[in-house]
């Protein structure tokens, strides 16, 4: 009887763990300050969708890619990247809320001020050939991706060839840091990650500045699994995309940071992925 009631037990804890609605988003920041900020957004969408909605946090961002493809979770805040990515593991999901920032994106190249590297507004300057520099992750669009794509249209050559020393510091917020300690002499950040540094006091603009702002591309984004229906009930997906759509409250937008959430549909990352075929990141 006892081993009657352990399985009666595992069925009534698998079944509440599949009525909890599940997300993720890449660690693009400092964890803890994700793990706080994206918390209060699972409150949020619990109370919008009517179900127990819980925050995933990953420790990267083939992490979330992978939590998104073994179903761990249903719903993911994408880069470009690796959007496109987790869309191909699993067929039948979609693109359905990006940032209104995401529609038209940035890169941000910054330097550090002993480098002295003049800032141009028409092309990334000449002046950084021969120096060290750091991309954030290995797929972060904004981070590496476009910064790559970028690097070669302006050199004709892989990133290797331009600098003196290429590294990966895995996030923004730590490649903001290693720029300004001087570690690296330039490197490539998502724009809304340096501003809200800027404007938070989290960057000595003494030491590092932006010396080149990329031209725009579709970035972040919202991606649903293609089964939410079938496992949380008929229209689920639209009431996800709905509350989305709807956040409004700053503190909770301030997450991402993003000023509001618009429609998107997978057509609109078909840049992305002919970018990361052509330089080799997809295959």
């Amino acid at each position: 009887m006892r081993w009657l009631f352990a399985l009666a037990l595992m069925l009534v804890g698998s079944v509440s763990q599949a009525d909890t609605f599940r997300f993720t988003a890449i660690p693009d920041e400092d964890q803890s300050r994700l793990v706080e900020r994206f918390s209060k957004v699972a409150d949020y969408l619990s109370d919008k969708l009517g179900v127990e909605v819980e925050y995933v946090p990953v420790t990267s961002y083939g992490a979330a890619v992978t939590a998104f493809r073994n179903d761990q979770v249903q719903l993911a805040w994408f880069g470009g990247l690796s959007g496109v990515q987790a869309r191909r593991l699993v067929p039948g999901s979609q693109a359905i809320a990006q940032g209104q920032e995401d529609a038209e994106f940035r890169s941000y190249f910054i330097a550090n001020r002993q480098a002295d590297i003049a800032p141009s507004e028409t092309a990334l300057p000449e002046a950084v050939r021969g120096h060290s520099f750091t991309f954030g992750a290995k797929t972060s669009t904004s981070g590496r991706l476009m910064p790559e794509h970028f690097i070669r249209q302006r050199f004709d050559a892989a990133p290797e060839q331009v600098f003196s020393r290429v590294g990966f510091s895995g996030d923004h917020s730590r490649t903001i840091a290693l720029v300004e300690s001087g570690t690296y002499d330039v490197g490539s950040v998502n724009f809304t990650v340096w501003q809200a540094a800027v404007a938070d006091g989290r960057v000595d603009t003494d030491k590092v500045a932006v010396i080149w702002k990329s031209p725009t591309y579709p970035d972040y984004q919202w991606t649903l699994r293609g089964d939410v229906d079938a496992r949380y009930g008929e229209g689920f997906s639209a009431k996800v995309r709905k509350a989305l759509l709807d956040m409004t409250d700053p503190a909770l937008l301030e997450s991402f940071p993003r000023s509001g959430f618009i429609p998107a549909s997978n057509a609109d990352y078909a840049p992305i992925e002919e970018v990361g075929e052509s330089i080799g990141v997809l295959r």
